[in-house]
């Protein structure tokens, strides 16, 4: 059958399609996305203002019609970070299901580092053991940690990429200062849950998802993404060292020309590689392997678990 999952992110709304059955790889057939950046469109009171639930409105019901021209039968919604944290949640829920008729379910924190966990347990296999993973979207940093398809522990941080480099990097490049107080921030906060994951033991396998870690190993000297997705990409402490210093000295124009980085989020970047160097350090990893499969498709294995086991 043709699933659709529909994400609607701190940076991008993203319509991914798939054609998916019980027990099969699901097989992508149709990408659409629209980037918002709703991290970056909140008011003093932290609401998403009216510009942005304008055009929230419009790319749902946007995406709503190309998930309808490519005959999607069944489509999964969900919201993470920027909806989940901001203070109208509910009248921006509200007004989406009234205008598009769609009903999006948020994500809490927590879900979405386990399913993100049960995308990359599934990519990787058995064989990988205990799995250490870290995905960096636009508003939060998700943390998981496992040896099954559920982790053993799973953690949330307001660390997104989007959120910190509205809040903490202004100017461009921003000063040495901000970025100093910035790492220092992001240090402290991963700190406190370090202790959450170290009990269980050493992982044997350290995955991260998302693009910013895409970005980073693309930069970084890794495979461009023509080459396919079997072949292995790595991302090492030693290289986040280095791109960390040299992006927080580049303006973003500077950033854009950089392989693999889109124009989009070239000005998120010096705050996603800050968030990753902080993660690698404290929790003392010299090798991370990126992951393809993430979020997405996490709900799209789970939706297809349920299926197989007779549920909705």
């Amino acid at each position: 059958m043709r699933l659709g999952v529909l994400d609607v992110g701190s940076n991008t709304v993203h319509l991914l399609v798939v054609d998916a059955h019980p027990g099969a790889r699901p097989l992508p057939a149709y990408s659409h996305k629209a980037q918002l950046k709703l991290a970056e469109l909140l008011d003093d009171s932290g609401a998403i203002d009216d510009e942005g639930v304008d055009r929230l409105v419009a790319t749902v019901r946007e995406a709503l019609e190309v998930a309808e021209d490519h005959g999607v039968a069944d489509l999964l919604t969900f919201a993470t970070s920027a909806v989940r944290d901001s203070t109208n949640a509910d009248a921006v829920l509200s007004r989406v299901k009234s205008e598009t008729g769609v009903e999006l379910t948020v994500l809490s924190g927590e879900e979405e580092a386990r399913l993100t966990f049960l995308a990359a347990r599934r990519w990787l296999g058995w064989s990988a053991g205990r799995l250490l993973l870290f995905d960096i979207g636009g508003g939060s940093l998700e943390i998981a940690y496992g040896i099954d398809e559920s982790p053993d522990a799973a953690a949330s941080l307001p660390l997104g990429a989007g959120r910190l480099t509205a809040s903490h990097l202004p100017g461009d490049p921003p000063s040495s200062g901000d970025v100093r107080a910035l790492r220092r921030m992001v240090r402290s906060s991963i700190a406190g849950v370090v202790g959450d994951f170290t009990r269980f033991g050493t992982p044997d396998r350290v995955v991260a998802t998302s693009k910013t870690f895409k970005q980073l190993a693309r930069i970084a000297g890794a495979a461009r993404s023509a080459e396919g997705l079997y072949v292995r990409r790595d991302l090492t402490r030693a290289d986040l060292r280095v791109w960390s210093q040299k992006l927080a000295e580049m303006p973003e124009h500077e950033r854009q020309e950089l392989p693999g980085v889109s124009e989009g989020r070239a000005g998120q970047l010096l705050a996603g590689a800050v968030v990753a160097e902080a993660a690698v350090d404290l929790f003392g990893v010299e090798t991370l392997e990126i992951c393809p499969w993430a979020l997405r498709e996490g709900v799209i294995l789970r939706r297809l678990d349920r299926m197989r086991n007779g549920g909705s």
